[in-house]
C-alpha cells in the first residue's frame, strides 16, 4: 500500500487516484498519523496544501515517522516540509509561479528518467525552497525557482516543487512510475473488478437483513452507486427517484427506462412546485444548494418511513468532498456545497453508505459499464444534484427553466452529433441574469443571454475549455436564437479550472 499523507490540497485525491493509474492501491492519511500506522505502507506521498511551512502553527507530521527509513516523495507544500526538516530554509517569492511552467532537469536522477531535460509541469505556489538540504542533490530547477527538484537516494527522499498529479503536467505520470516502480518497487495488485467484489461483499456484510433506500438523481454517480448495492441485497433495495422539476428536458423518462431495465425496483415522486415554491426569490448558489438539499431531506424522511429503511445510498464521490470540506486533514479550502454531503444522515436517523466515495467520475464509468450500464448512459456528461437552478444564474422561475432547458437540449443534441469521439467531459448551457438589445425582423428586442461551457477533462479536478469548431458553435448559437424564444445572444466561455470552476455556481 502507498500513504499519501493529506496537508489539505485540493489536488490530495489526484495523487491517490494516479498511484491507483498503476496498478497500486493507494490509501489517503491524516498528516497527524502515528509511526505505527505509517510503517503499514511501502512509502509516503506527501501532498501540497492552502498553509506554508512559516505559518506559526504549520502542518507537519509526526517527526519520527521521517526517521522510518519509507521512501517518501514530497509534492509542492511537501517538497517544502521536506526541506524544512532536512534543514534547508523555505522563503516567500516575489516571482510566483502557477499554472504551466517549463521544468529543467539538471542531472541524471532515477526521479526524472525517461523525461525530457525540458517539460511542462503544474505550478502552485509563492513560498519555495533557495538552497539545498544537507546530503540531498538538485535535480529540477524553472526559470523563477532555483529548486525545483531534490533527492537524497541514500535515505530515499526525493521532492518535486511541481505538481505531477496534475493532468496538464507532460511526465506526471512517468515522476510516479519512477517513484513506485523504479525506486519503491510496489507491487501492482488494485484494480476497479477487485473493487467491485470487495465493495459488494463489505455492503453485504454491512447491511445484513435490512432495507436499503437510494436516492436516484439521474446521473452515472446514484445509478453505480445503487447497482452496487442492488448486487449486494437485492430486493432489500428500495430506490426513489424525486423528480424536482429541475432535469434536462426528458431526462426522468430516460432515468426510469434505463435502470428499470437493470432491475432496479425505482419509484418516481413529482414535486416540481415544492421546490420551485422553496427556491422563488433566491439567487445566491449557496442559499439554493442548501434550500434543494433540506427539500431532498424531507421527501427522503417521509419515504424512508414507508420503506422501513435502516440505510441510505449516495453516489457521492471525492471532489464533492473536498468541495465541500475541508478533506482528510480538515485543512482543505471549501469551495462549494454538495446537497449529498454531511447532514442526510442525522436528519433521517439512517446510517449512510457511499461505496464512490473515494473514487472519481472516470473510475465509476469504468464500473458502470462493469455492472451493465449502456454505454450512452455511461457517457452521459455530469450533472449536478441541483440540476438546472444553479445553471440559472438569479431568480429560479418556470419560465426561466423552460428557456434554458429548451437551450440545453439543442446544445445536448448538436454535441452528440459532433463528439463522437467523447473528448468533451462536460458541456451545458448556462442562463445569464442580464438581458441585451438585439434586431429580430428588423425589429428591435431585449431578451436574455445563454452561456455555453463546454470542457475536457479526465477527473473534474482540472479543467481545459474546449476548442469548439466555429462553425459547430455558429449552429448552435444560430439553433439557440431561432428556436428558443426569450434568447437573442449566446456566449462562450474560454475558462479553464483553475481559475473557474466548471459549474457557474
Amino acid at each position: 500500500m502507498i500513504g499519501i499523507i493529506d496537508f489539505g490540497s485540493q489536488f490530495t485525491q489526484l495523487i491517490a487516484r494516479s498511484v491507483r493509474d498503476l496498478g497500486i492501491f493507494s490509501k489517503i492519511l491524516p498528516y497527524y498519523i502515528e509511526p505505527a500506522e505509517a510503517l503499514q505502507y511501502e512509502a509516503l506521498i506527501l501532498s501540497g496544501s492552502p498553509r506554508s511551512v512559516l505559518d506559526k502553527e504549520y502542518p507537519a507530521m509526526d517527526p519520527r515517522i521521517w526517521d522510518l527509513g519509507i521512501p517518501i516523495l514530497g509534492i509542492c507544500y511537501g517538497f517544502q516540509l521536506m526541506a524544512h526538516h532536512y534543514g534547508s530554509q523555505v522563503t516567500k517569492h516575489s516571482a510566483r509561479e502557477y499554472g504551466k511552467t517549463v521544468v529543467h532537469t539538471v542531472q541524471d536522477s532515477s526521479l526524472f528518467e525517461k523525461i525530457p531535460a525540458h517539460s511542462v509541469m503544474w505550478m502552485s505556489h509563492e513560498y519555495g525552497v533557495d538552497a539545498l538540504p544537507l546530503g540531498f542533490l538538485l535535480t529540477a530547477k524553472t526559470d523563477s525557482s532555483p529548486v525545483a527538484g531534490f533527492e537524497d537516494m541514500s535515505r530515499r527522499r526525493y521532492g518535486v516543487q511541481f505538481h505531477p498529479e496534475v493532468h496538464h503536467s507532460e511526465f506526471g505520470k512517468q515522476i510516479f512510475q519512477n517513484f513506485l516502480g523504479e525506486i519503491v518497487r510496489a507491487k501492482k495488485d488494485w484494480n476497479l473488478t477487485d473493487f467491485i467484489q470487495d465493495e459488494i461483499a463489505r455492503i453485504k456484510e454491512t447491511v445484513g437483513d435490512k432495507n436499503v433506500l437510494c436516492g436516484i438523481s439521474g446521473g452515472i454517480d446514484s445509478a453505480v452507486a445503487a447497482l452496487l448495492v442492488h448486487r449486494s441485497v437485492g430486493d432489500h433495495l428500495k430506490c426513489l427517484f424525486v423528480n424536482h422539476g429541475l432535469l434536462r428536458l426528458g431526462e426522468a423518462e430516460q432515468v426510469m427506462d434505463s435502470l428499470s431495465s437493470l432491475g432496479l425496483h425505482i419509484r418516481m415522486v413529482s414535486c416540481e412546485d415544492l421546490f420551485l415554491t422553496a427556491l422563488e426569490g433566491i439567487t445566491d448558489p449557496e442559499e439554493k444548494r442548501k434550500v434543494i438539499g433540506r427539500l431532498f431531506i424531507e421527501v427522503f424522511e417521509a419515504e424512508a418511513k414507508k420503506s422501513q429503511a435502516g440505510f441510505l445510498v449516495q453516489g457521492t464521490l471525492y471532489p464533492d468532498v473536498i468541495e465541500s470540506s475541508g478533506g482528510v486533514s480538515g485543512l482543505a479550502a471549501k469551495i462549494k456545497s454538495h446537497h449529498n454531503v454531511g447532514g442526510l444522515p442525522e436528519k433521517m436517523g439512517l446510517k449512510l453508505i457511499e461505496p464512490l466515495k473515494y473514487l472519481f467520475k472516470d473510475e465509476v464509468r469504468i464500473i458502470g459499464e462493469k455492472l451493465g450500464l449502456a454505454s450512452d448512459f455511461v457517457n452521459r456528461h455530469p450533472f449536478p444534484g441541483p440540476g438546472l437552478a444553479i445553471r440559472i444564474l438569479g431568480d429560479v422561475t418556470k419560465e426561466r427553466l423552460s428557456i434554458l432547458g429548451k437551450a440545453d437540449l439543442i446544445l445536448r443534441e448538436e454535441i452528440q452529433k459532433y463528439d463522437v469521439n467523447h473528448k468533451i467531459w462536460q458541456g451545458f448551457a448556462v442562463l445569464l441574469p442580464i438581458r441585451s438589445v438585439g434586431v429580430m425582423g428588423d425589429e428591435r428586442t431585449y431578451q436574455s443571454v445563454i452561456g455555453i461551457r463546454l470542457v475536457e477533462s479526465v477527473d473534474g479536478m482540472t479543467a481545459n475549455w474546449h476548442k469548439l469548431p466555429y462553425d459547430v458553435l455558429e449552429c448552435i448559437s444560430t439553433r439557440i436564437t431561432n428556436e428558443v424564444n426569450g434568447i437573442n445572444r449566446v456566449v462562450y466561455d474560454v475558462t479553464s479550472k483553475p481559475p473557474a470552476t466548471i459549474e457557474w455556481e
